[in-house]
């Protein structure tokens, strides 16, 4: 009673301060629900069409990344339709949608129960728990259970409603704006950008985004897009390095009939396709130099004057600038005016590249292997424990599109090498990602072993075998641990929120690794 007690209050407090973090309802459903004899719970929260895990117990983080729609799975569909308890017999037919994903052996669950959490009559979510072996859960009392769907119900209605009251007073000009699908995610650095868009998207300043190719550029310019009083324009996305030179102006501002060779007919260009929405203007280091003045005048006056146009033309466009270069090094060396990159520049956002940030990496794993499992008609697509520490280990030089490039091809390999189906065994619908399948380049396996005293060894000896990539990977995962374990003075709850893992995984994983008893 202790531990829930201060679990609720903890939780509370954060909700009236802001967004309480996933870790925070972690806490809170294991007070409720850890003691059970259940392998795996989770609670979840209608995001849209789909349910999405705020808290998971028993599974690995990168589930966080997952939605679940309900017309895929027909076990979450049955709970959220039942008025009370909702349990399955062991050898129920629908598939679980944590089949394969609880253990390291693809096994399947045998037990499972859940319970809908609602606000009257609406869905908000769902509690479900589940265990690998038939009957474990029979001894839950029914009525206990719904006391805790009542109790978690009343705190994600209380989340929803302060989110709410939040949204308006912040943003009482954008009161009609589209619901997002968003995570919260794990790194600091992409909370504090995610801050940032939420601080400047109201406002119509103008906003250059830098980073490296491939960390998601064009997502924060839909987030940007999406938070602002244009939401309901048009965001209109324009390639400057993809236009011909001879071309670009007539693209931007648009042209009369007649106005050059080949000009048959009136065309607008992409700042009056935007008006009254936003304009983002990718690879805008490209510009030409000759044009970069007229994109100022644009910015400074709000008036385009289309070729072969006598007569200026009013509009109504916020500019996002999107760059992987570093503008300010090329003002100073005369490659792009430094007039337009301080009219460009007046709120700088920076998306970091993935090496910065691993701890989204579970995140964004799960949410490519949910696609990727849609795609390919699968009830489950998990990781091997290598593949996982695989992910983490490599730098990821082409940052988000390469990992999602990584997974899909990956889930292929999978799916082809997988057994045929026979009868109604549902483990031949779980596909298992092995590091093999990931076909990381070599570096990727140096950097596990690197982690490791005897691979470094090893690898100072030229013409001796190295450690298999199984036990290069233990003796990473078993080195890593024990350094954040003595980091935090022994306390296995703060190393897990330091890893980024569920305890209970955290749990598992040293007694496999010999670290606990």
């Amino acid at each position: 009673m202790t531990e829930f007690l201060k679990a609720l209050r903890t939780l509370l407090a954060r909700l009236s301060e802001g967004e309480a973090s996933d870790m925070y309802w972690a806490n809170l459903l294991r007070a409720l629900v850890g003691d059970f004899p259940a392998d795996a719970s989770t609670l979840m929260v209608m995001d849209g069409d789909a349910l999405r895990p705020v808290a998971l117990l028993g599974l690995d983080d990168e589930v966080r990344g997952r939605h679940f729609a309900l017309q895929d799975h027909p076990r979450l569909a049955a709970i959220a339709s039942h008025p009370g308890v909702c349990r399955f017999p062991h050898d129920s037919p629908l598939p679980d949608p944590f089949d394969g994903l609880i253990d390291e052996d693809l096994s399947e669950v045998h037990d499972c129960l859940g319970v809908a959490l609602r606000d009257d009559d609406r869905l908000i979510g769902l509690l479900t728990l589940d265990a690998l072996e038939p009957g474990r859960l029979d001894g839950l009392d029914d009525e206990q259970l719904l006391s805790i769907a009542r109790l978690l119900g009343t705190c994600l209605c209380l989340a929803e409603r302060l989110r709410t009251t939040r949204t308006r007073l912040n943003e009482a000009l954008a009161q009609d704006r589209p619901t997002e699908v968003n995570w919260r995610w794990n790194s600091r650095a992409m909370r504090q950008l995610d801050d940032a868009i939420d601080l400047v998207a109201p406002t119509d300043m103008s906003v250059l985004l830098h980073g490296e190719t491939g960390v998601g550029k064009e997502l924060a310019v839909r987030a940007l897009h999406r938070r602002s009083r244009r939401h309901q324009g048009p965001l209109v996305q324009v390639n400057c390095a993809a236009l011909s030179e001879s071309l670009i102006e007539s693209e931007l501002f648009g042209h009369r009939r007649g106005a050059f060779s080949g000009a048959t007919e009136d065309r607008r260009g992409h700042f009056e396709m935007a008006d009254g929405g936003t304009l983002m203007l990718d690879e805008i280091g490209e510009l030409p130099l000759a044009l970069q003045p007229k994109l100022l005048r644009v910015l400074q006056e709000g008036e385009i004057q289309p070729l072969g146009c006598e007569t200026p033309r009013k509009v109504d466009v916020r500019v996002i600038a999107v760059t992987n270069r570093d503008l300010n090094a090329e003002a100073d060396a005369g490659r792009f005016r430094a007039d337009l990159y301080h009219r460009l520049s007046a709120f700088p956002l920076y998306v970091p590249p993935l090496r910065e940030r691993p701890e989204d990496i579970p995140l964004l794993v799960g949410h490519f292997l949910e696609i990727n499992r849609v795609r390919l008609g699968l009830n489950n697509l998990r990781l091997e424990a290598e593949a996982e520490a695989a992910l983490l280990a490599w730098h990821w030089p082409g940052n988000v599109r390469e990992l999602e490039h990584t997974l899909a091809r990956a889930a292929l390999r999978a799916l082809g090498e997988r057994d045929t189906p026979t009868g109604n065994d549902r483990r031949q619908s779980v596909a298992l990602i092995t590091r093999e399948h990931l076909d990381l380049p070599n570096e990727a396996g140096r950097a596990l072993a690197e982690g490791t005293g005897e691979a470094s060894a090893d690898a100072e000896r030229p013409g001796e075998p190295s450690l298999p990539l199984k036990e290069a990977t233990e003796a990473f995962q078993r080195r890593h641990i024990q350094a954040s374990l003595s980091e935090h003075d022994g306390n296995w709850a703060a190393t897990a929120r330091s890893l980024g893992m569920d305890p209970g995984n955290l749990h598992r994983l040293a007694r496999r690794l010999g670290l606990k008893a």
